[in-house]
């Protein structure tokens, strides 16, 4: 057995790319490594309407994980996006207040690494995250409470003045919006870094045989044509699935890794009743405009975010790959490329930065 895993490793390492030729083709394709240090995330997400400061981001801290911004005072921010959980709560649908399920029956999204989202929501209806966290405050399946009484409930806490007043510098800072501003600022942190960050830095061994082969078909298939970016998702908004599996043709292809070129193996009628998803449509919900277009959603981390698609139907990666392999970019990937797609899913698992805000002003 351990001459058959060494063999199959030496053909992987073989047939693949060269590192430094992976790397620049990543590199050329929009992949970008997340900052290590807190000085260069702030040059890429500061918003010049909300400007970060280390005292916005711990008071954003302490109202991320304030329960008592909620109607009932037993639901915070952290509740759907925890951080301990990829970012959000590991359930097909969110649960808010009164347990109501949310009514379209949407999977909450994660939070890490939306500092480098350009759209919000699963219709990417928000182009900031201080905008998108005035949405779940006031939902009545969610958090279910009012600009009025969020301001209301933090103006009681007499912790809460003195901050305010110290980071917005004025009388009367305790409102919704820097509320929202404060927390946006604290979320911009929640970035992580992985062993694709070190191999995009230069380091040659950070990623496995099959991790870089991975990553060599995500480019080569066009993966990286709506997910790419720093959080590798969350800059486009995108149909899907792009491809309409109710033609009453149904055509089969295939990739070949080798000569890099796709192969049609099937053809066939397609008799079956129309569908808008290749999986169970429960909650009904259509994206933006109804349209069936969605927020590109973000890949970092994605082996921590099952349940998936936006009503989280599909409870394993490998099934949500080959579907996406197939309904949006046309092609039936076989098990080992399936395989090879989640170790390189695998190498963008990382934890939070710490950036030490300590030693900054």
């Amino acid at each position: 057995m351990r001459i058959l895993l060494f063999l199959i490793s030496v053909m992987l390492t073989a047939a693949a790319v060269a590192p430094d030729k992976l790397r620049e083709l990543a590199l050329s394709k929009g992949l970008k490594p997340i900052p290590s240090d807190y000085e260069t995330l702030k040059s890429l997400v500061d918003d010049p309407d909300n400007p970060m400061s280390v005292e916005k981001i711990r008071l954003g801290k302490k109202l991320f994980f304030d329960k008592n911004l909620s109607r009932s005072r037993k639901i915070a921010c952290a509740k759907c996006h925890d951080i301990d959980l990829g970012g959000e709560d590991g359930l097909p649908t969110a649960i808010g207040h009164n347990r109501l399920p949310n009514p379209s029956h949407l999977n909450s999204p994660t939070v890490l690494n939306t500092a480098f989202s350009k759209h919000l929501f699963w219709d990417g209806r928000s182009p900031t995250l201080r905008d998108q966290a005035k949405g779940p405050t006031q939902a009545p399946f969610e958090m279910a409470s009012t600009p009025e009484l969020i301001e209301e409930r933090v103006k009681e806490n007499p912790d809460y003045q003195p901050l305010f007043k110290s980071v917005f510098h004025e009388e009367g800072a305790i409102t919704f919006d820097n509320i929202t501003k404060a927390i946006a600022a604290y979320e911009k942190t929640l970035v992580t870094r992985s062993a694709f960050d070190d191999f995009l830095e230069g380091d040659d061994n950070a990623l496995s045989p099959e991790a870089k082969k991975g990553l060599e078909l995500f480019i080569d298939l066009g993966c990286k044509g709506c997910h790419f970016g720093h959080a590798i998702g969350g800059q486009k908004i995108q149909k899907f699935p792009l491809r309409d599996y109710n033609s009453i043709i149904d055509l089969t292809t295939v990739y070949d890794d080798k000569t890099k070129k796709r192969h049609m193996v099937n053809f066939a009628f397609n008799f079956r009743p129309y569908h808008p998803y290749p999986f169970e449509n429960r909650g009904g919900f259509m994206g933006k405009d109804g349209a069936r277009k969605f927020r590109v959603p973000i890949l970092r981390n994605i082996t921590q975010t099952a349940p998936y698609f936006h009503n989280g139907v599909v409870k394993e990666l490998s099934e949500a790959i080959f579907l996406m392999g197939r309904y949006q970019i046309g092609v039936d990937l076989n098990e080992r490329q399936i395989d090879e797609i989640e170790a390189f899913f695998k190498a963008v698992e990382g934890t939070i930065v710490d950036f030490d805000l300590e030693e900054h002003p």
